[in-house]
């Protein structure tokens, strides 16, 4: 084998071996997007529930701050009461 036969044999190799890299990292690149759009996907639904959840929130908040205010009207209401009720008592012993 000469020079001029290895200069061939090595460059198509060499050609061979770009196919092969070539269809390798194609193939670990068709992965990638695969994964990165089902990550995506994913996003997208967790996005749309906290959405959700925000809406949820923001409308039971008003509620929470007006079930706490009568509350604290009714505990003052019970407190009241008892106190009248224990002047009461005591008044009639």
């Amino acid at each position: 084998m000469n020079k001029s036969d290895f200069a061939f044999w090595m460059t198509l190799a060499d050609t061979l071996a770009w196919v092969v890299c070539f269809w390798w990292m194609h193939r670990i690149s068709s992965k990638q997007n695969a994964f990165l759009a089902q990550l995506h996907a994913q996003e997208k639904r967790i996005e749309k529930l906290s959405k959700i959840e925000h809406d949820l929130i923001k409308k039971v908040h008003p509620q929470v701050v007006e079930i706490k205010e009568g509350m604290e009207s009714m505990v003052t209401a019970v407190k009241e009461n008892t106190e009248s009720n224990t002047t009461s008592s005591n008044n009639r012993s």
